[in-house]
């Protein structure tokens, strides 16, 4: 995302067409290219209005152009536009120690964590479990940051790695002011307009991924309160003994209530790993999953109706897994009442011949 100071981005075709387009004199011969065009023009007119996207496609026209686009106050620049939370000294500090600072920073963090995973590659050692892990949150709307925090989240404690694991920014009595109207169609609004960034970084490995679906995958509003909850969601593979290769979701809730002069307030924002079942994960077995998902977890330009439909087959197969679970109970009552009952039968009889 830009803000309204910068200029709006190049195209990078336009600079591959620079790049092959040429004059010819009258005897047919090329007099000039994109090589002629002094560096510093090519950084402070061109390259400085390029996105992320388009910075790393021009790199990969020329040599020349690698050797620019890869200059890191460049990447710099566009991480800090693109997410309010890394200016934060403590998240510039982090991405200074990634193996190309800025630039593999945007690489882990702008394309969306998949849970894809190649299967025919043997799995990758465990990671160095973490000591803590660091969070950087954006929430826009209309392109408008209403929210941004960096948060860190100690993983050392024995209470961290028993406990469900559960981040939540805002404590119960804070509240975010935002210009949000409140009406009818503010559901279809926020679905529309409402975007949110959560970048998880791992200090060991120096890597980071975001964690949400950029867009809502489900907005609900409730029928008595009139409470709005916003959904992000990232479907993952599970890890270690208990889940496996089954997919967890990776939740982000967006909450939003209480009006002050017709505009909703932000009450809630949480992240919560779950299983199929329902049940939130712990400590120890999310930091696992986070820090495989980070370390070789996929990375897709996913569109939002790809993520809709990876989560809305998610809840399928969950409920497909609830249904069977609930047969398999049904089937275990009905086995133990006719046991039951052949015990009841057996004890009167022994009673009665006796």
């Amino acid at each position: 995302m830009f803000t309204s100071e910068q200029p709006p981005p190049l195209s990078t075709t336009a600079i591959v067409k620079s790049e092959s387009t040429t004059t010819t004199n009258n005897m047919g011969e090329a007099t000039a290219t994109i090589s002629t065009v002094h560096p510093d023009i090519l950084l402070t007119h061109i390259f400085s209005r390029l996105d992320g996207s388009s910075l790393a496609s021009a790199s990969c026209t020329t040599t020349q152009l690698h050797s620019l686009s890869t200059q890191e106050h460049l990447w710099s620049n566009i991480c800090k536009s693109t997410w309010q939370s890394t200016n934060d000294p403590r998240i510039s500090h982090l991405i200074s120690t990634f193996s190309n600072g800025p630039r593999s920073f945007f690489s882990d963090s702008f394309p969306l964590l998949s849970s894809s995973n190649n299967l025919k590659s043997p799995p990758p050692p465990p990671p160095v479990p973490a000591s803590e892990l660091i969070s950087a949150i954006d929430i826009q709307y209309k392109n408008n940051v209403i929210y941004s925090k960096v948060e860190e989240t100690q993983t050392t404690t024995n209470w961290f790695r028993c406990s469900p694991f559960r981040i939540d920014l805002l404590e119960p009595k804070d509240i975010i002011p935002t210009t949000i109207q409140n009406g009818k169609d503010i559901c279809q609004d926020l679905n529309e307009n409402l975007t949110l960034s959560w970048i998880i970084i791992d200090p060991i490995q120096r890597r980071s991924a975001n964690l949400s679906s950029w867009k809502p995958v489900s907005v609900h509003r409730h029928w008595l309160t009139g409470e709005i909850q916003v959904r992000f969601a990232t479907i993952l593979k599970g890890s270690g003994n208990s889940h496996g290769d089954e997919e967890v979701l990776c939740g982000i809730i967006v909450g939003f209530g209480g009006c002050e002069n017709g505009d909703v307030q932000v009450k809630e924002v949480s992240l919560q790993i779950e299983d199929m079942d329902g049940i939130s994960l712990n400590g120890k077995n999310s930091l696992e999953i986070l820090q495989g998902g980070i370390g070789n977890g996929e990375r897709k330009n996913i569109v939002r109706e790809e993520r809709k439909e990876k989560y809305e087959e998610y809840l399928r197969m969950k409920r497909e897994k609830e249904i069977k679970k609930l047969r398999r109970e049904k089937r275990l009552d009905s086995l133990c009442g006719v046991l039951g009952t052949l015990v009841f039968t057996v004890f009167c009889m022994m009673v009665y011949y006796h």
